[in-house]
């Protein structure tokens, strides 16, 4: 493997897609057991194992580009909070049910577009988990969307809980488009796109679905999260904690 097809860069770009899977996979399965109806209890848990799953591929493969013999498990469960770069999005406490929907429609939307352009990455292996998680990106943003239109056009309750949702985590996803040197470098060797220049085309997918919704998207300020710089929420930790436990707690513990 040359140079550029191993670079600092490309490690990182390929860990932060696998990080934002990870915690909004661990994120998700807290939903099992608590969903407001039976089949919503099954279709997120299935949401979070397919997450779950896309970080399994990315991180394996972040380890092996890395050489250094950390396998996924240790990339997920051996690092510190400050070594993580999801998005802030991904760590948020679930909330309700709404606010649930309503992230997963944002984010999904981001990932469609993302595995879209991943499929002629110049890493082979990144190309061949796009093809498999565009699939899955695409029901998820689906099933999302149709939830918060449900939610946005249904009763009052369920108008104010999305409209609440989407004003508390909309400022959020200006982070998916602020620029990072990675993206920069990854770019430029065609390993994937700067996510910056993913956001005219996000927009024209989740403006239409939010106003079909009957629900007012709030103006942009100038609030910035950097979770992806590894500077988390106070979230995050608290996450980390019960997801590492095992691990931490039984060193190399294995099934």
């Amino acid at each position: 493997m040359n140079q550029q097809m191993n670079s600092p860069e490309h490690i990182e770009y390929v860990t932060r897609i696998g990080d934002n899977a990870l915690i909004l996979g661990q994120r998700m399965s807290e939903w099992c057991g608590h969903a407001p109806v039976l089949e919503e209890d099954m279709a997120l848990a299935n949401m979070s194992l397919d997450l779950i799953g896309q970080a399994r591929m990315l991180l394996a493969h972040a380890g092996k580009l890395e050489g250094k013999g950390r396998d996924e498990d240790q990339l997920a469960f051996l690092r510190t909070e400050l070594n993580y770069r999801n998005l802030t999005l991904c760590e948020l406490p679930n909330q309700d049910f709404a606010r649930t929907m309503v992230r997963n429609f944002l984010f999904a939307s981001f990932q469609v577009l993302l595995w879209e352009r991943l499929l002629t990455s110049s890493d082979s292996e990144l190309a061949a988990i796009a093809a498999k998680s565009l699939k899955e990106a695409r029901y998820h943003a689906q099933h999302a969307g149709d939830w918060v239109i449900r939610l946005g056009d249904g009763t009052v309750e369920s108008h104010a809980r999305a409209q609440a949702a989407l004003d508390y985590l909309w400022p959020y996803t200006a982070e998916f488009f602020v620029t990072t040197p990675a993206d920069d470098a990854v770019a430029a060797a065609a390993i994937g796109p700067a996510w910056s220049e993913l956001e005219a085309a996000w927009e024209a997918l989740v403006l239409p679905v939010l106003v079909e919704a009957t629900l007012t998207v709030p103006a942009r300020t100038p609030f910035k999260s950097f979770g992806k710089f590894g500077r988390h929420s106070e979230h995050l930790g608290h996450l980390l904690s019960e997801m590492q436990y095992l691990q931490r707690t039984y060193p190399g513990a294995q099934w």
